[in-house]
């Protein structure tokens, strides 16, 4: 309605360096869930998953967004068991070539590096690489980092770090991953 007051909205000026980690389900799911409410905002999201590459439902909801969320899988479509092939270590690599550029380009105001704590884990990248992008990080733009097995060297540089706690889950059951819910 015309005579109703426009909603007067809460800008930031500094970003933050969130850390979701652990050994329990969650993390991707809330690094998404923030993206989405940045989305409803009208902040612009770009999403970089590192050794991800499979079609997920949640980059059929983001393509709703295409215009605020930018989602690049930098992955080969499967999982990496044990030592990294070097397709996943050159897909990585062009991943930090790639988010050294976005987080350059002003365009963005929230950044999730998807599973980028595997990719260290992994040595796909370096501990001091992914540093060097909270380092470069714009300082009002926010940084979120998923994945296990986060580095000490990361959680110090972070703001907000949460670890994501298994207590009980299906899968011991022997329950695959099911559309919709974790996939």
């Amino acid at each position: 309605m015309a005579d109703e007051p426009k909603k007067e909205r809460k800008s930031w000026r500094k970003g933050y360096v969130q850390v979701y980690t652990g050994n329990g389900k969650g993390k991707t799911t809330a690094a998404f869930g923030l993206a989405l409410r940045a989305a409803g905002a009208g902040l612009r999201v770009f999403i970089a998953q590192f050794a991800k590459g499979m079609d997920y439902s949640e980059l059929h909801a983001f393509r709703r967004f295409d215009d605020l969320i930018t989602v690049k899988q930098y992955g080969r479509g499967c999982f990496i068991h044990g030592a990294p092939a070097e397709e996943d270590i050159r897909a990585a690599q062009n991943a930090l070539s790639e988010i050294r550029d976005v987080l350059n380009s002003g365009r963005y105001k929230v950044v999730i590096l998807d599973e980028a704590n595997i990719a260290t884990f992994f040595e796909l990248i370096s501990v001091d690489d992914l540093a060097a992008l909270i380092d470069a990080k714009p300082e009002e733009m926010e940084l979120v980092i998923t994945g296990r097995n986060a580095d000490p060297v990361i959680i110090d540089r972070a703001d907000l770090v949460t670890e994501m706690c298994e207590v009980k889950h299906y899968y011991t059951e022997g329950v695959q991953a099911r559309d919709g819910i974790e996939s």
